[in-house]
């Protein structure tokens, strides 16, 4: 047997020769190419915890006397209306913590303006180094040049933490090579809420961005441990869309686990992307997770990227 390719050969090569993948209408991840801009709305998750929607992607707010947590940030486009929504929910005290839980647009959209103002921006390592570098996302044919330094992460580690900020225990640990390589989950224990970020997706089907270092695998490794960390009564935030319970987030790991075992089986004899569609590889699954054909391309391509650890393809 050959010896795999290394990952960033693996990754020219597809990247050289795959088409431009379009997205599908209604895919959460059109927030990249364009904004439909919504009003913002608020939901209460706790005495402390509040949602809010509509700015690109959900934001968690964590109010505390000594100041005011958010997790993710929206799309730049929305931060002024954010920041003020924000302000208004943690009665008028500064923004302290800034958590990005990966790197892409519709997460990091308010470093820009909080990190200036003195917040401390919170991430995984890769994640401040996917922002302070130009990004070519080939399946978007779309690249994201680099942030200023003010809007970097400041404080970065491939390790979880903990802090504290009112009454609320906020604990958070990287998920691996998931959704992308630099996610991470943020808990808030008192509260029960878990922000799962683009890890859990809603009406979807989840995204392994292989450019920044996700894929199907990882996901699902991903979501056992945030099966992990919860119980039934744990209120769940994705990264868009409404809040959901641990039983959505098992149904997700459930098929996960299916479709990895399966579309690494349709790779050992030797098919593709396309014949994994024509296949109906998802069709048990597209009722609840929408059109497959941009999760199979992009799943494609990463699970090629981890060849050798899956074996018996090449």
């Amino acid at each position: 047997m050959a010896p795999a390719p290394r990952r960033r050969d693996v990754l020219r090569t597809l990247i050289g020769s795959a088409a431009v993948l379009s997205l599908p209408v209604g895919s959460p991840f059109r927030a990249y190419a364009q904004s439909d801009h919504t009003a913002l709305t608020s939901t209460r998750l706790s005495d402390t915890i509040t949602m809010v929607s509509g700015g690109g992607g959900n934001v968690v707010v964590a109010a505390g006397d000594d100041g005011v947590a958010m997790v993710n940030g929206g799309l730049r486009e929305h931060a002024a209306d954010l920041s003020k929504t924000v302000a208004e929910i943690g009665g008028g005290k500064p923004v302290r913590y800034l958590f990005n839980t990966d790197w892409h647009a519709e997460h990091t959209g308010s470093n820009e303006l909080l990190g200036p103002a003195g917040a401390q921006i919170i991430a995984h390592e890769n994640t401040k180094q996917y922002l302070a570098n130009d990004i070519f996302l080939e399946w978007q044919h779309r690249t994201y040049k680099a942030l200023p330094k003010v809007a970097w992460p400041t404080k970065t580690s491939y390790n979880a933490g903990k802090m504290t900020l009112g009454r609320e225990r906020i604990e958070f640990a990287p998920l691996g090579q998931a959704h992308t390589d630099g996610d991470i989950y943020v808990f808030f224990p008192e509260s029960n809420v878990l922000v799962a970020g683009d890890v859990l997706a809603v009406g979807t089907y989840p995204i392994a961005d292989y450019i920044s270092g996700g894929w199907l695998g990882g996901l699902m490794t991903a979501s056992k441990t945030l099966l992990d960390l919860t119980n039934d009564q744990t209120k769940i935030v994705p990264g868009a869309g409404p809040v959901q319970t641990r039983a959505d987030l098992k149904a997700q790991h459930e098929m996960l686990v299916t479709l990895r075992e399966r579309l690494h089986q349709m790779m050992r004899k030797g098919m593709g992307a396309e014949d994994m569609l024509a296949a109906g590889a998802t069709k048990e699954f597209d009722a609840r997770c929408g059109d497959p054909e941009l999760f199979v391309n992009i799943t494609y391509r990463g699970l090629w990227l981890h060849v050798r650890e899956l074996g018996g393809i090449v």
